[in-house]
This record gives structure tokens, C-alpha cells and sequence, in this order.
């Protein structure tokens, strides 16, 4: 009897329809595709229930390769031209029998080609293509360059060594850069510890080994990293920043790098500022319809000064350049002054910050001013200088765009007179505050419905919200197993009115200045972002995470 195809699975078990299934099979015909993408990319069907099907109707089991740490011996078996034409990898071996992980494990000529190439009977599995893929960069690609770097290193690292673009450190260097980049990384970090150079990745917010390289590895692509970045190779001792820009094809991002000397060795933070990345509209921001109305209706104004404040790596960067998108045409001149400069932005004069040479903020901004502009965004208000240019810019005419570092929005007043601002400034220059944090989307691959805590219910029902609404993400190939899949921001608008600008000349607290904000409607971000967790965007756990201090309001 002939084994059932997919597509006859598929309506057997009601997740595809007969025309469905003749509609995909005629795009394969044309296509040369294999019928599960077909399906998946004409939405048919998902990732996860194609895997579902495979593993619960056939019995065919499922892998998740990040949870393995696959042998180089066992790759071998396979040589790295067949695992990528049938998109297979090999992870165990017992006896006569190998075990392969394929994105379509009923692909019986690979599976026959794979026993013929090995000499082993093949125990096919079911994994995610992108969970394919990573491996097959991280066990073959990366590997690959690994062993040729490992043999190259020499005992005594001089410049020519890290220079040349066929050296394999330089190679290798460069797999870890475009690696980093496809995992949706925003830093890099190498690790010296006791067992090796460990090989990081922040993703979501969150870092995740991604391998660890021999012990003598480390000077060698240290020396590399330097070279790039234009810093002394020689220098060990002592902390050093520079940065340099990375080109693969027509990819491009721009990496700064900082080095710090640690007990085992030099550590290197590479951050990672994709050029090529779109600057946001504001319907990927993730404001609510009551916050962006209270945003745009400052952004209406002529002049004034608009801050955003969060943590680093709270997305703050992307908001302002979002609402300068909306700013920025033809009858207005737009400057920016920024360190780094982020996103680049048709019709919008952008300046890079050199400390080293005495351009800072202080000193650029006051040669913008010079130059008629009509609007100004300042990277990051850091000093009273720069504050103050702000501020007086914002009373003589200009909207004013900057970021500060504060818990919450309302707190910007009392950090700006903390610096040295007087209170009849700030009240007459502020427009308004973002305050923003970044929580991690729920992975739309792996959600299931959610029971909260007794704690959580509480949280939810005592703020209004219902609580037979939530989701938690189980954990997938697709979202490497966190039940997370990027990020959105959570977010309060603080606007100013007469009221608060009374307050603030009367030199009141910060919690004066927030309570009259909720009085008066203000939505905190813990509020903000308990409704993303209720519309399925987000976890409670994500959202308690990031304002554990609002938790006692």
C-alpha cells in the first residue's frame, strides 16, 4: 500500500480543503516548491500545524535543534551541499541508524539519497525550516571557519595577521556579524570565561549563548574587531570605543564596539545599527488609540519641546524618528544631532557627535541654530548645556524633539530642573513626555490560553481588566523556545497643561506632577500594557518585568 501524501493528510484532518490542495499542487507544478511551503506561504496553513500533522498523524517525531548540541563527527556524515538542497541535518547517531532532521521528512528521494551518501539507515524528524537553517549556519558555515581559524591562529597576534580579507579569522568574524544580523540581534557579545570565548547574542532584550570558541581563539578575533574599529590592537588594559561599518551585498550596519578588560581577558560588546532597517510609522509603534491621539495632537503644535523618556533599548530612538517622518517635508528644515545616527532619513540634515574633535551636542546645537532650522532632534539631553539650548530653542519657535533617561514621563520635569533648568523654563518650553518601555510580543506560532496567578487576577481585576482573555507563548523552533517572537513598546503620555505648568513653578514632586496626570487621564504604562497582555499581544509576566515599580499604584 502506497503511503499517504501530505496534501491527502492535510484534508483528512479538515486543516486544508480539496481546491485549497489543487490550487497549492498547481503552484508547486510551476514553482518546483515542496508543497508544505506552497502551503504555508499561501497561508493555508501554519508552520506549527504542518509540524502538528507530521508528528501526531504519522508519528513522525519533532526537534527542536537549539536544544542540541550536535556532534562535528555526525556532521560530517552529511556534507553541508546535500543539507542544504534537502534542508536536512543530521543530530544523533545509534548504531547503524542516523537521525535527520528535515523540513519535509516525506521527501523519500532525499531520504534515499541521505542513506546511499551515509551508509546509515535514516531516522527522519520533523524540524522548523528556520530552525534548519540557523543550524545549518551555526554547525556548518560557522563551523567551517572555526576549524580554519583555529588552525591559522598564531601564537603572536600582529596587525597583517587580522587584516587581510581572506585570513579565516576574518571570515569567521564575519559569519558571527551576518549570523547576529538574521537572529534579529541587537548586540554581540564575546565572553572570555575559564572554558572558553563565549559567543553571545542579545535578542528580544535577552542574551543566548550561541557558541563557545577555543580559549586561544579570543586575541585573534579581539585583534580583529579592533582592527575594524581602528583601536589599538596592542592596548589590553584599559577600555577602548570605536566603530565601524559592515557591508554584505546590499546589506549594510553600522557596529560600534567597546572593549573591556576583565579577569580572563578582553570582553567586546559589538552593537549592532542596521542601516537598511525602514524608519517606523506609527502603527508599528504600538500605540494605543487614545495615546497616539494625545502624541499626534502635540506633534500638531509648532513649537514646544517633545521628550521621550525609558531605559536604553526601550525603543526611544525609533519613536522620535517616526514623528519626524511626519515632520520632515519640504517646506520645513529638519536637523538632527545624534550619536550614533541610527536610521538615515531623506531630507533631513543629520549630525554625527565627534567628542573627540569638541563637536558635542551643546556645541552642534548651537551651530543648528545658526543654520534657520524649523525643527530639531537632539540624540539625548545628557547636560545642563544641552538642556538648556533645548529648552531656550523651544521658546524662541522651534519644536524640539530629545530623550531623557527617567522611570516615567512625569519625572522628566523634576530631572530637567535636577540639571539646572529653571521651573519657569521647563513650564514654558515642555510640550509633553512619552514614557516607553519595549515587552515581548507573544510567538503567534506556539500561543495557547493562559490561567493567571491569584497575584496576577488580583493585578487585573482590581485595575478593571478582564482576566479569561490571556495568552502565553509554549515555546517553538520558530521563537528558539522563549514563546516569544519580537518586540512592541508599552507606553504613558504626559501632557502639559496650565495646571501642571502651575505645579511646576510652585516646585512640586514628581508624584504630585503623576497624580494629577491620572486624574486627568493620563494611562500609566502598567495600564497600557495589562490591555496588550488582554489583546493577546503580550504576557503579564512581560508587562510586570518592565514596571515592576508601577506595581504598587
Amino acid at each position: 500500500m502506497a503511503p499517504k501524501r501530505l496534501g491527502e493528510i492535510l484534508v483528512e484532518v479538515g486543516l486544508l480543503t480539496a481546491d485549497q490542495l489543487n490550487q497549492a499542487l498547481t503552484i508547486q507544478q510551476a514553482s518546483r516548491e515542496r508543497l508544505g511551503d506552497v502551503l504555508i506561504n499561501k497561508g493555508y496553513i501554519t508552520q506549527s500545524q504542518l509540524i502538528e500533522v507530521l508528528e501526531f498523524q504519522l508519528g513522525i517525531p519533532h526537534v527542536q535543534l537549539s536544544r542540541y548540541r550536535i556532534d562535528p563527527s555526525i556532521l560530517k556524515l552529511v556534507p553541508e551541499r546535500l543539507a542544504k538542497a534537502y534542508q536536512a541535518i543530521p543530530f544523533r547517531k545509534e548504531g547503524t541508524r542516523l537521525y535527520v532532521a528535515m523540513v519535509d521528512p516525506l521527501d523519500f528521494y532525499a531520504i534515499d539519497d541521505l542513506r546511499m551518501s551515509t551508509g546509515f539507515s535514516i531516522e527522519p524528524a520533523i524540524a522548523s525550516r528556520e530552525d534548519i537553517q540557523t543550524a545549518i549556519r551555526r554547525y556548518y558555515e560557522l563551523q567551517e571557519s572555526v576549524d580554519a581559524a583555529v588552525q591559522s591562529v598564531p601564537e603572536v597576534v600582529i596587525e597583517e595577521d587580522v587584516n587581510r580579507e581572506d585570513a579565516p579569522v576574518v571570515r569567521l568574524l564575519n559569519q558571527i556579524l551576518m549570523a547576529a544580523v538574521s537572529a534579529r540581534a541587537s548586540d554581540i557579545h564575546l565572553d572570555p570565561q575559564s572554558d572558553g570565548l563565549r559567543i553571545r547574542y542579545r535578542v528580544d532584550g535577552f542574551l543566548r549563548t550561541e557558541r563557545v570558541l577555543p580559549r586561544h581563539m579570543q586575541n585573534v578575533i579581539n585583534a580583529r574587531v579592533k582592527v575594524l574599529a581602528n583601536l589599538n590592537i596592542a592596548e589590553q588594559r584599559l577600555p577602548q570605543d570605536g566603530r565601524f561599518q559592515y557591508r554584505e551585498g546590499l546589506h549594510a550596519i553600522d557596529v560600534r564596539v567597546s572593549t573591556m578588560p576583565t579577569a580572563h581577558g578582553e570582553k567586546v560588546v559589538m552593537r549592532i545599527l542596521d542601516l537598511n532597517a525602514a524608519v517606523l510609522h506609527f502603527d508599528q509603534l504600538g500605540f494605543s488609540p487614545e495615546n497616539l491621539a494625545k502624541f499626534k495632537e502635540m506633534l500638531s503644535r509648532p513649537y514646544g519641546e517633545i521628550l521621550i523618556t525609558g531605559p536604553t533599548g526601550s525603543g526611544k530612538t525609533s519613536t522620535l524618528y517616526a514623528a519626524l517622518r511626519t515632520k520632515a517635508t519640504e517646506e520645513v528644515n529638519v536637523v538632527t544631532i545624534e550619536d550614533p545616527i541610527e536610521y538615515q532619513m531623506e531630507g533631513v540634515n543629520q549630525i554625527q557627535v565627534h567628542p573627540a574633535m569638541g563637536l558635542t551636542f551643546a556645541r552642534g546645537l548651537r551651530a543648528i541654530l545658526r543654520q534657520d532650522p524649523d525643527i530639531l532632534m537632539i540624540g539625548e539631553i545628557r547636560d545642563e548645556e544641552t538642556a538648556e539650548i533645548a529648552s531656550r530653542a523651544a521658546v524662541t519657535g522651534h519644536l524640539v524633539f530629545s530623550t531623557l533617561h527617567t522611570n516615567d514621563a512625569p519625572s522628566a520635569i523634576g530631572r530637567l530642573i535636577d540639571m539646572g533648568i529653571e521651573p519657569y523654563m521647563v513650564a514654558s518650553a515642555l510640550t509633553g513626555v512619552i514614557g516607553q518601555r519595549l515587552v515581548r510580543r507573544v510567538c503567534p506560532n506556539c500561543a495557547a490560553s493562559y490561567t493567571p496567578t491569584a497575584l496576577e487576577t488580583h493585578w487585573l481585576t482590581s485595575r478593571g481588566f478582564p482576566t479569561d482573555s490571556l495568552v502565553v507563548g509554549k515555546g517553538c523552533s520558530i521563537c528558539n523556545h522563549t514563546g516569544y517572537l519580537g518586540r512592541l513598546a508599552i507606553h504613558e503620555v504626559f501632557v502639559m497643561d496650565d495646571e501642571i505648568a502651575r505645579l511646576v513653578l510652585a516646585k512640586e514632586s514628581n508624584r504630585t506632577f503623576r497624580e494629577y496626570a491620572m486624574d486627568h487621564g493620563m494611562v500609566t504604562m502598567l495600564d497600557d500594557g495589562l490591555q496588550k497582555a488582554i489583546r493577546q499581544e503580550t504576557t503579564i509576566q512581560e508587562v510586570m518585568r518592565v514596571t515592576a515599580h508601577d506595581v504598587s499604584e
